[in-house]
This record gives C-alpha cells, sequence and structure tokens, in this order.
C-alpha cells in the first residue's frame, strides 16, 4: 500500500511540476512576444524617428545659423523673410512629417507602452503636432504671422524617453531570449 502511495505522489508531484514549468514557459513565451511588439511596433520606431529628426534639425541649424551661430529664432533679431521661408519648407517637408509619425505611433500603438497610464510628455508631443497643424494650414491661406507651434516641442525629453524605452526593452528581450548583454 504504502508502494502505491509513494508512486502516486511521486507522479502527482512530476505532473505538477511539469505544469508549472509549462505555465512559467508560456509566459516567458508571452512577455517575449510582447516584448517583440514593444520594440518593432512603438519603442523602436519612435527612437529611430527622434533621432533622424535630431540629427536633421542640427543639420538645419548648421546650414541656417546666424553668424554668431544661434537659430534665427533665438536671436534678438527676428528671423529675415528669407529665413522664415526656408523654416516653411523644412517644417513642411522634414518636421512635420517626422513628429506626425511619432504622434500616429503614439496613437496607434498606445497599447504596447510600459507605462500604465499615457506619459505626459507623449501627450506633450501630440499637443504640439496639433500646434504646428495650425500654423502650416494658416500658411496655406498665405498667412504667415506664426511660424512655431503653439506647444513647444519636447526634443530632449522625447529623445530620452524613446532612447530609455529601447535600451530597457532591448535588456529585457535579451534576458528573455537566455541573452546575456554587456552595459
Amino acid at each position: 500500500m504504502s508502494t502505491i502511495i509513494v508512486t502516486v505522489g511521486l507522479a502527482f508531484a512530476g505532473y505538477a511540476a511539469t505544469y508549472l514549468n509549462g505555465l512559467r514557459q508560456a509566459q516567458r513565451q508571452e512577455r517575449l512576444a510582447r516584448v517583440n511588439r514593444q520594440l518593432g511596433e512603438f519603442y523602436g520606431p519612435l527612437f529611430a524617428l527622434t533621432e533622424a529628426n535630431s540629427r536633421i534639425f542640427a543639420a538645419f541649424l548648421e546650414h541656417n545659423a546666424r553668424p554668431d551661430g544661434r537659430s534665427p529664432f533665438a536671436h534678438e533679431t527676428p528671423p529675415s523673410d528669407e529665413e522664415l521661408a526656408e523654416w516653411r519648407l523644412w517644417v513642411r517637408t522634414v518636421f512635420l512629417p517626422n513628429i506626425r509619425a511619432m504622434r500616429d505611433l503614439v496613437l496607434g500603438h498606445a497599447d504596447l507602452l510600459s507605462e500604465p497610464e499615457m506619459p505626459p510628455i507623449l501627450l506633450q508631443l501630440c499637443a504640439h503636432v496639433s500646434g504646428y497643424e495650425i500654423t502650416t494650414a494658416r500658411w496655406e491661406q498665405g498667412s504667415y504671422d506664426q511660424h512655431l507651434s503653439v506647444v513647444a516641442f519636447p526634443s530632449e525629453e522625447i529623445a530620452a524617453y524613446a532612447r530609455d524605452g529601447f535600451a530597457g526593452l532591448k535588456r529585457e528581450q535579451a534576458r528573455l531570449l537566455g541573452r546575456r548583454r554587456n552595459g
């Protein structure tokens, strides 16, 4: 009788261990799938867009800075008509498409955020885009009295958010895959 009890007990323990291991593996696979989606559909593209935007803005400043090296918008002397026309060109063709793509990522993939609530920096990004959309709509009507969004672009903050989110998820991905990363 005790042999039967020991056998049944060992079989039950083996079954429980197998079940719990399978459950743990399934949860790990689900987490890895989510991390991969977060990287591929939100944080990766957001990071690439913020980096590209930062670099192209630096190129704009390099080519359009005043003799003292400052932006026409960060100067005591207001921008000239030529400087404003050049700014409008860059906004329409480069900056606005980039920030719209960032906004669209936020709106289309909010389910992939790491945080339980929408981060204020992402809300500011969305508001900045809307502010530029009204500014460019006025340009289309021939009104050039405004050249900036009514909401400031959080360039450093959004870049840090995207960079940190991407890096953290890459570390998590490596951990879930059983790899060690240096750094």
